[in-house]
């Protein structure tokens, strides 16, 4: 194996150590982190505002991706940072709307079961088990559902372009 190649693997092996360290301690803060507070109109405007931050997020991330001298790498690192991030964000959410107004929910959520939950919109497999009962649930999910589709679509259009372009002006990189 030669030198360059080596070092390929050793860079998509530290990407892929920094994307599962991100997520780690993203799902541990989840489960760690006490989360009391009442679902208020504020827990409401801190989900916009960590949607906001996720784009940025990706956005700046967008940016590396594209000055990259490998792209490929950088472009799973930010899914591997970004999509944990927001699917976090609304398994908070839910868990929080559920201990402040029970029955939001067809059953009750714990952490996990928030997570599941947010899991399964997310994939829009739509087990059935688990559905939002009151109007604040339904809404909430209404708009999981197209930032989904714009984070799967136009997030990946935005990734794979960045990608394009950092192959362009470095073909020896990619």
């Amino acid at each position: 194996m030669d030198k360059t190649s080596r070092q390929g693997r050793r860079q998509a092996l530290r990407a892929s150590l920094r994307s599962l360290l991100t997520a780690a301690l993203l799902v541990t803060a989840y489960y760690v982190l006490p989360l009391d507070s009442a679902f208020t109109a504020g827990t409401v405007v801190a989900l916009v505002g960590g949607v906001t931050a996720v784009t940025l997020l990706l956005v700046w991330q967008i940016r590396r991706i594209a000055q990259s001298p490998r792209p490929e790498l950088r472009a799973a690192e930010a899914l591997g940072t970004t999509l944990p991030l927001y699917l976090l964000l609304f398994a908070t959410t839910y868990y929080l709307l559920e201990r402040g107004t029970a029955a939001s929910f067809s059953e009750a959520l714990s952490r996990s079961d928030a997570l599941y939950f947010t899991m399964i919109v997310f994939s829009t497999v739509g087990f059935g088990d688990i559905s939002p009962r009151s109007e604040p649930a339904r809404l909430l999910v209404t708009g999981q559902m197209p930032l989904n589709v714009l984070l799967i679509g136009v997030a990946a259009r935005f990734l794979v372009r960045a990608v394009s372009q950092a192959r362009v002006r470095s073909p020896a990189g990619a």
